[in-house]
């Protein structure tokens, strides 16, 4: 498990991709440091910047470019077939992979995220705001590794349920919000430093066990689909 994990991390990090993780959280922090240099008030523009630009486009996106990228690239070259000739259980593959998108993700955005938070001037905001990305991340890369697995295109579902799902349906349609990663993410900020600049629109409750059920369910049918995996790099 530990070997795959290593390969994971340094097929990740040696590819173009990785490079990308760096423009979203660069600028969430210089949006944030520049709205305190003109001496703004944090509810002026917290929203926009932790809400509307960390929380829905800066978190989900990472982790989709991390989710799709531990397991979709293999995929595609044809690594994928040399992995799963060696005598290890699907279950370790996933979870060795899951574990590293998840943990990329997480320090990708919460680091940046806590930094937003002490420049709007509250310490327990910025622990607030990392320790709900750090779910929001575990959640998010669970289904973007699923994507993977089920679909050659997973950016291209990934961005439709990041934009449509939840940037349209999860603000407009009550309904589908408890199943809007983006609102688990902001109610459990919001629980752990409640804010003016958060606005929940769930139930505490709701969103941690809807992440857990996210992290697992999406976990277990990522095993049983990698199982269906031919050596030719096929489903069954």
């Amino acid at each position: 498990m530990s070997t795959v994990a290593l390969i994971t991390v340094r097929g990740l990090f040696g590819r173009r991709r990785a490079l990308m993780l760096l423009p979203l959280p660069i600028l969430v922090i210089g949006l944030a440091a520049l709205c305190r240099g003109f001496d703004l008030a944090p509810t002026d523009w917290g929203q926009s910047v932790i809400e509307a630009l960390g929380f829905a486009v800066v978190l989900p996106v990472v982790a989709l470019i991390v989710g799709t990228g531990v397991l979709g690239s293999e995929i595609d070259d044809g690594t994928l077939v040399h992995i799963l000739t060696k005598p290890l259980p699907r279950r370790e593959i996933i979870l060795a992979k899951y574990a590293v998108a998840a943990v990329v993700t997480a320090v990708t955005t919460a680091i940046p995220l806590y930094v937003v938070g002490l420049l709007a001037g509250s310490a327990k905001l910025a622990a607030a705001l990392a320790v709900a990305s750090v779910v929001g991340s575990f959640a998010y890369t669970a289904l973007f590794v699923l994507l993977s697995l089920l679909t050659r295109r997973p950016v291209l579902l990934g961005l439709v349920y990041i934009l449509i799902w939840e940037g349209l349906l999860g603000r407009w349609v009550s309904g589908t919000r408890v199943l809007s990663i983006e609102q688990y993410v902001i109610t459990i900020a919001d629980k752990l430093d409640p804010t003016t600049i958060l606005t929940a629109q769930l139930s505490v409750t709701t969103a941690v066990v809807m992440s857990a059920i996210f992290v697992v369910v999406s976990t277990v049918i990522a095993i049983n689909r990698l199982g269906s995996f031919s050596l030719a790099g096929e489903t069954s």
